[in-house]
């Protein structure tokens, strides 16, 4: 049976708040990507990158095949100028999806070809003197909104002096605020409250000094918000699954505030009965907090990893989050679970025996029984 491993609060928020305050827009991920790569290097968890910097960690185990994976995306939501405007301002596209609404009024950093520029995400009609009720009326979307740049400029010629360029990379502040009470006030925890929970397990189990039973591999993508995730990062070795990110606070859902939330399904379908049946049962072996939830709107690394043509099993375990994609809101306790069933997990042994094959006869297949009568 797994060992509760003490997960470090300090430990997790401070690695959280580094990775919030390292910009990583899809695209432009090479600074969390050798961010992690330091804490992995730390706990002498050996890793390995792809061409763009997706990661491959490997804690090993008493087995090495078939083996598991637990991944987390380093890649966040963010924006690209789509032209250099006559009034000195940028036009701007989102990188990910994510509503106009919550990007007005964002402070941003333009990375341009020469260096960094400061400004600020506004409505075309941004002042109630000058516009009154039409501030309110314009529409909510990307095609009314301009980035107001902190520069001398005031047509395009002079943004053009200063180095602005079309498909210029746009990271948004994450605006970090860590409360006593602990609730984490940010934009951007998704995915990088996962990213912190997966590291805070993994250094619970390296200071412990407990072998797994089985080789798990710790990934950590840098596509996820544009639709590729998992797909280039696995290996035909891998049995089991699980995705960590975002469980969404709102009415209608059954996402656990201060607990870990295990997804029973989300828009690509249903995740494995049997992974999930074992991870809600390591939480209530375990005393951790936590419930069920479906998300209609929703996909994670998961899907990109079936889609991919991979025969594995699927679950997604989530922390909470309020206001996903915008202003988003969480609590320690609620990150701190999620680790604490991470780390469990990696503990468990395989599921069946007989998933170390990719194909094998119906006799040790899981009986009908198992599924039927839970």
């Amino acid at each position: 049976m797994s060992q509760d491993i003490a997960i470090d609060p300090a430990y997790l928020l401070d690695v959280l708040q580094r990775l919030l305050e390292t910009p990583s827009p899809s695209g432009m991920t090479d600074a969390a990507v050798h961010l992690v790569c330091r804490e992995l290097a730390a706990m002498d968890i050996h890793f390995e990158l792809t061409r763009r910097g997706a990661i491959r960690a490997t804690v090993p185990g008493r087995r090495y095949s078939p083996d598991r994976a637990i991944i987390a995306h380093l890649d966040t939501l963010g924006a690209m100028v789509k032209g250099l405007k006559e009034n000195g301002r940028l036009s701007v596209v989102p990188i990910g999806t994510w509503s106009a609404r919550m990007a007005e009024g964002a402070r941003v950093t333009i990375h341009t070809d020469d260096g960094r520029h400061r400004g600020t995400i506004l409505p075309l009609k941004a002042s109630g003197h000058t516009y009154n009720k039409e501030i309110d009326s314009q529409p909510g979307e990307w095609t009314n909104l301009e980035i107001r740049v902190d520069e001398p400029v005031r047509d395009r010629a002079d943004l053009v002096e200063v180095g602005f360029n079309v498909g210029d990379t746009v990271s948004v502040d994450a605006q970090p605020e860590f409360l006593d009470n602990g609730f984490i006030n940010s934009r951007h925890l998704d995915d990088k409250a996962g990213v912190a929970a997966l590291l805070a397990a993994a250094r619970g189990i390296h200071q412990a000094g407990i072998e797994l039973p089985i080789e798990c591999h710790l990934l950590f993508t840098i596509s996820e918000e544009v639709g590729v995730g998992a797909s280039h990062i696995l290996h035909g070795d891998v049995a089991e699954m699980v995705s960590v990110d975002n469980g969404t606070i709102a009415p209608g859902q059954n996402t656990s505030e201060y607990g870990v939330t295990i997804a029973m399904q989300d828009s690509s379908g249903p995740f494995d009965w049997h992974l999930n049946r074992r991870l809600i049962d390591l939480c209530e072996r375990h005393g951790i907090e936590h419930s069920r939830d479906v998300f209609r709107y929703y996909r994670s690394d998961a899907a990109a990893a079936l889609e991919a043509g991979n025969d594995i099993r699927t679950a997604l375990v989530c922390f909470a989050v309020d206001a996903s994609h915008g202003w988003e809101r969480s609590h320690r306790d609620s990150l701190i679970a999620t680790a604490r069933l991470l780390a469990a997990y990696m503990q468990s042994p395989l599921i069946f025996k007989r998933d170390h094959k990719a194909l094998g006869p119906i006799d040790d297949f899981p009986p009908p029984e198992v599924q039927l009568d839970g």
